[in-house]
């Protein structure tokens, strides 16, 4: 049986009793936001660090997705695949692998896409974002021979890295057969190392 009320007892001292009973002191309010307070400004820099780390690993994952893709496409259909960021004129820009990405069979291997000389556009990456930086090597593009091998013939690195965690960053390695592979951390210190075992360090 539920609790009977006291018909003596007038009804608004039954009301002050229930909110003395349940209401919070001015104290206790002000702990409660102080304790709050302090929990979140200890937990945001990990919180912070998470999301970097999440973006930075989806960003290497595509840009390798991307570099395998182009070597892939060179193999099937047998001829040069470009990588590289194109500027207005459709031509591999020098220093600009920030910007949007393009994936194009290059016939007549002149770093332009030329979609009149029957020039496909296979694959497009979107701009890096958050003020991040990608670098290739001082490359204004890579270029797949139909081997599957790199044009160049040389060992390059994508390196990306995050503004303002500069100990977050990470690679794509490409060699001189074309395969890429990621960077890892190794040797679990929290930052990733190459394929020598040397640390990607961020400029």
């Amino acid at each position: 049986m539920g609790k009977r009320l006291n018909k003596n007892k007038p009804v608004t001292a039954i009301n002050e009793s229930y909110s003395r009973i349940h209401a919070f002191t001015i104290i206790e309010l002000m702990v409660g936001v102080a304790v709050l307070g302090i929990l979140t400004a200890i937990a945001m820099p990990s919180l912070n660090q998470f999301l970097v780390s999440m973006r930075v690993d989806n960003e290497i994952s595509q840009i390798h997705r991307l570099v395998l893709s182009a070597r892939n496409s060179a193999v099937s259909m047998g001829f040069n695949v470009t990588v590289c960021p194109l500027n207005v004129a459709n031509t591999c820009a020098a220093n600009s692998w920030n910007n949007e990405l393009s994936v194009f069979i290059d016939l007549d291997n002149d770093n332009i896409y030329e979609p009149a000389n029957n020039e496909a556009l296979l694959k497009v990456k979107s701009a890096v974002t958050n003020n991040d930086t990608l670098t290739y090597a001082g490359f204004s593009r890579i270029t797949f021979a139909p081997t599957g091998l790199l044009a160049a013939a040389l060992n390059s690195t994508f390196l990306y890295c995050p503004q303002g965690f500069d100990d977050l960053g990470r690679a794509v390695v490409l060699s001189a057969s074309g395969r890429a592979v990621q960077s890892s951390d190794v040797d679990n210190d929290g930052i990733d190392e190459d394929r020598n075992g040397n640390d990607i360090t961020c400029p």
